[in-house]
């Protein structure tokens, strides 16, 4: 009983981490300088930058790197889930391994089965987001595709039409960075079936972890320094 209550605690914690962190890192996104915000101020300036372009070829190439990153993404958490439904099969033997680690809680029948469910779900949500992303990077495309050229920089439809597919983009960028966030969760309910309490330390330092990346690295202060100068330059160029 001591272990059933650890461990719906332990899975209360996973859930809070994970939609508790999503929201604090969408609220905090409007206010401060991140890896999302800033990124799409570099989003809007490439789609601006593209409307005075007659050769495109860089942006579709770059694109497509975008999107083979993803595709790689998706085809691999395929196949994950396979393996993942296949250890359905095998819980016994999973329980036996589990067994032989020393310092690990006692395997359960049923709870093994709801730790691999769990996995399943994660992995689930995952394909989605990452097909997703893929689907907008083709809508990307095709905006590309149909915008007209304005040198001038002077055509204020087209400006906003730049805007909107900066805003297409940030879409993309924002289901690809669900996907990857299942991916660490992920690896935290690799923990559970070693210990719950490992697992909710697992939660924590992948909220940690997350926190750190998006908000404090050196390549979000890069990425800021560099929206900034942007945003001098352009400054100068409407002045002029």
């Amino acid at each position: 009983m001591g272990y059933s209550l650890l461990d719906l605690t332990a899975v209360l914690c996973f859930f809070c981490c994970w939609v508790g962190y999503a929201r604090f890192a969408r609220q905090k996104a409007k206010t401060t300088n991140c890896i999302a915000r800033c990124l799409h101020q570099h989003r809007i300036h490439w789609m601006e930058q593209l409307i005075g372009r007659e050769v495109r070829v860089a942006e579709a190439a770059l694109l497509a790197n975008l999107e083979r990153n993803i595709t790689f993404f998706a085809s691999t958490t395929m196949l994950v889930l396979a393996g993942v439904l296949t250890l359905f099969a095998q819980v016994e033997r999973l329980e036996a391994v589990i067994a032989s680690i020393p310092l690990t809680a006692p395997p359960v029948h049923l709870l093994i089965q709801l730790k691999l469910g769990l996995l399943t779900f994660i992995f689930v949500m995952a394909f989605f987001q990452f097909t997703w992303s893929m689907r907008q990077y083709g809508f990307l495309n095709v905006m590309i595709g149909a915008a007209p050229i304005d040198k001038s920089g002077t055509n204020s439809h087209l400006r906003d039409y730049a805007n909107q597919m900066a805003v297409v983009q940030d879409q993309a960028a924002h289901s690809y960075n669900y996907g990857l966030r299942s991916y660490y969760f992920a690896m935290a309910v690799l923990c559970w079936f070693f210990h719950p309490l490992l697992f909710i330390v697992a939660s924590l330092v992948v909220v940690y972890t997350l926190y750190r990346r998006e908000f404090k690295s050196k390549a979000v202060m890069a990425i800021t320094a560099g929206m900034q100068l942007l945003n001098e330059e352009r400054q100068k160029l409407s002045k002029n």
